[in-house]
């Protein structure tokens, strides 16, 4: 396993999180894993052997039960690993049982904490963007949950860029913790975090922990252009995350991962997981599994070295469009272009636009 640094933090995490979205698998969760104790005893035992030593959960995931499990499986050794939650989403009926406010952190942080049985929460993530609670109130009640030992560090997931901006300035006028990360969904198909969101954590210091990097079982080589979906995968449940707006494209970009993969004797997935490895302030991949299997595929990713030809091949056959005003830029300003501007050009090269 390899181990980097998230962020300006001083905290060292392993480059493979593991997600315990299967865990639980109450309501609609059911449709990607129902995994127990047992089942997820063992898979987080071969995570632990292989040297994760990051776990991520939410408060919402299976209504709590996940988080429940997870703090089951780990408990005797909670003290050996990292454990990531979040908050934001709707998790009841009442006026405050969703948002930001200070009222429904506070409280959804003490409801996490004893369900993972722990003190404590490494990386607590707001997990979607609440424009009606004020950022301050919000970056306040982070800070107090940090004072207080609550948690450690404080994240955000799924911001557009102005609303990670406005978070950090808050917490910076005020003098308060600020967030030392974000989460958030990048992968050969959907690359659209390269606009604004690996630039701004190039600049500001945020690590980045990547959702779903093999979009939802679509890069793992399994699903093949013209072929039925495989029976058993989330597709084939009615899962609809990530949305799918240029097929051929990713198709096509699948056809360049199996290619790769069979020069290096794995699957297309962990060559997806390599690239994204390579990519700007990415710190960790938090990647999910029905069975030991997948987990011990997707561990090779560490260990592969993509040549320059292969990241070229890759780069070009996944490229987004360069948007305004960064067609502009590219036109006018690479000269004086910074290492966060980087973040997005430096695939573009020598393009003209």
């Amino acid at each position: 396993m390899q181990y980097r640094t998230l962020g300006r933090s001083g905290l060292k995490v392993s480059v493979i999180t593991m997600g315990t979205f299967t865990f639980g698998g109450a309501g609609f969760f059911s449709r990607v894993g129902t995994q127990g104790v047992p089942e997820a005893k063992n898979l987080v035992d071969l995570c632990i052997d292989n040297g994760v030593n990051l776990f991520d959960t939410a408060n919402m995931y299976s209504s709590g039960l996940s988080e429940e499990i997870l703090g089951e499986v780990l408990e005797g050794r909670r003290d050996q690993v990292l454990v990531t939650s979040k908050a934001r989403m709707r998790i009841g009926d009442g006026p405050n049982d969703e948002g930001t406010s200070r009222f429904h952190l506070i409280r959804e942080c003490e409801r996490s904490l004893k369900r993972l049985r722990t003190d404590h929460i490494d990386i607590y993530y707001m997990h979607e963007w609440d424009g009606t609670t004020p950022v301050e109130e919000k970056m306040a009640a982070l800070d107090m949950l940090i004072q207080q030992g609550k948690i450690r560090y404080a994240g955000c997931s799924n911001y557009s860029g102005w609303h990670v901006m406005k978070s950090l300035a808050a917490s910076d006028r005020d003098r308060r913790q600020r967030f030392v990360t974000q989460q958030i969904h990048y992968t050969l198909e959907a690359r659209e975090a390269e606009y604004e969101l690996l630039p701004i954590s190039v600049d500001q210091g945020l690590g980045v922990l990547v959702w779903s990097p093999l979009a939802a079982g679509l890069l793992t080589g399994k699903h093949q252009r013209n072929k039925p979906t495989p029976e058993g995968s989330r597709q084939f449940s009615g899962w609809t995350e990530p949305p799918i707006r240029d097929e051929e494209k990713l198709w096509n970009i699948v056809d360049v991962l199996t290619e790769i993969g069979e020069t290096h004797n794995v699957s297309a997935a962990p060559i997806a997981l390599a690239w994204l490895l390579t990519r700007p302030a990415v710190s960790s991949l938090v990647v999910g599994g029905r069975n030991a299997e997948q987990f011990t595929e997707n561990f090779k990713a560490v260990d592969i070295k993509l040549s320059d030809d292969e990241l070229n091949r890759l780069n070009e056959v996944s490229k987004i469009p360069m948007i305004y005003p960064y067609w502009h830029q590219a036109n006018f300003a690479s000269e004086r272009f910074c290492e966060a501007d980087w973040a997005l050009h430096d695939s573009y090269r020598g393009d003209t636009f």
